[in-house]
């Protein structure tokens, strides 16, 4: 086995997308599973269409060709806004993307006509949180520009909360998007198919039956991947937070000071670590670093081990208090965060091995 290495668990994942679509379908709302934050795996978006999701999503479209390479048929959406330059590239390969930009829709018109098919897009509003989508204020007169397009149909109005400054969906949030829906079909007298107003922070409005009912639309992520909500990262009922665990294996292990011994100025990354003075403690290396990972969203799943640090290739551990000795070669194992599932997964030099009802699949991935 080659280490470092990321394990996957399918079954977990299924049983998790299984439970977050059996909550919104009880109140009405469709799951679209994103795939996001493992680079497109197509064994985790299997998994996920496995538990009930209807669609997949994802923010790169690198990641998207990578799953319909793998065989994984489904309704594709584009999370990201898609770039001017990449209007033909979008058209060609998802069925719905997220917009705000009138040139963009323009772009994708074109395009769309070109191919004699319809391509279908959610405008996205900025309700608070600062990252896409169009002021409230400046819908109307982007709907009466955007609905003149050929080839491309409206789908609906979307809003994305909490990514950026945090701030939280709630009902009134969402009675707002409502009523701009509302307001947008009233005026311009159409009928919009998608509110898409949720994701994995809204699970527990969801739970509390406080969504208002027109609001039929989430793009989930973590809460399926990490069986978290993100409003305030607390682990879902019903989910497990363990799909995925990091293996390391062990390069070095010595009896050292906790302190630096020497004058200090600024590490590798621009910083000045702290450290507590504990005396002599075992320290394990080990062969994963901040190319990898990022270091506050690892944890030791044996909670007698501490993380010390870390630089760009290595991961230092406290082993000092384990029950047992440590040696060179052992591999040890650690929970992650999203943060750290995203750089890992990005990470070309962590190897990804993914299982199903306790068999590895191996796909070299």
């Amino acid at each position: 086995m080659v280490y470092p290495c990321l394990s996957i668990d399918l079954d977990k994942i299924e049983r998790n997308a299984r439970c977050v679509v059996d909550l919104c379908r009880g109140h009405g709302i469709e799951v679209t599973g994103v795939t996001k934050v493992v680079c497109g795996h197509p064994e985790v978006a299997g998994a996920m269409l496995r538990g009930g999701v209807s669609s997949i999503a994802d923010s790169r479209l690198e990641n998207i060709h990578r799953l319909k390479k793998a065989g994984i048929e489904t309704r594709y959406m584009l999370l990201r806004l898609p770039p001017l330059s990449g209007a033909e590239a979008v058209v060609e390969s998802v069925s719905v993307s997220l917009n705000s930009e009138l040139a963009v829709l323009e772009a994708l018109s074109r395009e769309a006509i070109k191919r004699e098919r319809v391509h279908d897009v959610i405008v996205m509003l900025d309700l608070g949180d600062l990252r896409e989508g169009i002021w409230p204020d400046d819908l109307v007169p982007f709907m009466r520009e955007a609905l003149k397009l050929g080839g491309i149909r409206v789908l609906g109005l979307g809003t994305n909360l909490a990514c950026f400054s945090g701030v939280l969906p709630d009902e009134d949030k969402l009675s707002a998007l409502v009523e701009l829906t509302n307001e947008i079909e009233s005026t311009f007298e159409l009928k919009l198919e998608c509110v898409s107003g949720l994701n994995s922070s809204g699970l527990e409005l969801i739970a509390a039956g406080c969504v208002p009912r027109r609001v039929n639309h989430a793009r989930i992520g973590e809460a399926i991947i990490l069986g978290r909500e993100t409003a305030y990262r607390k682990p879902w009922p019903g989910t497990d937070q363990d799909a995925f665990t990091l293996h390391a294996e062990v390069l070095e292990i010595k009896a050292k000071p906790s302190c630096p011994v020497g004058a200090r100025g600024e590490d590798a990354f621009g910083e000045l670590p702290q450290f507590e003075e504990r005396g002599v403690r075992d320290r394990a290396l080990l062969n994963v670093g901040r190319e990898d990972i990022v270091l506050d969203g690892v944890a030791p799943l044996d909670p007698s081990m501490e993380v010390i640090g870390a630089s760009s290739g290595y991961l230092v551990v406290d082993v000092t208090d384990v029950c047992g000795e440590v040696r060179v070669g052992d591999k040890l194992d650690f929970g992650l965060k999203y943060s750290a599932l995203l750089r890992a997964m990005t990470s070309e030099y962590v190897r990804k091995r993914v299982f199903r009802g306790g068999v590895c699949l191996d796909t070299g991935l």
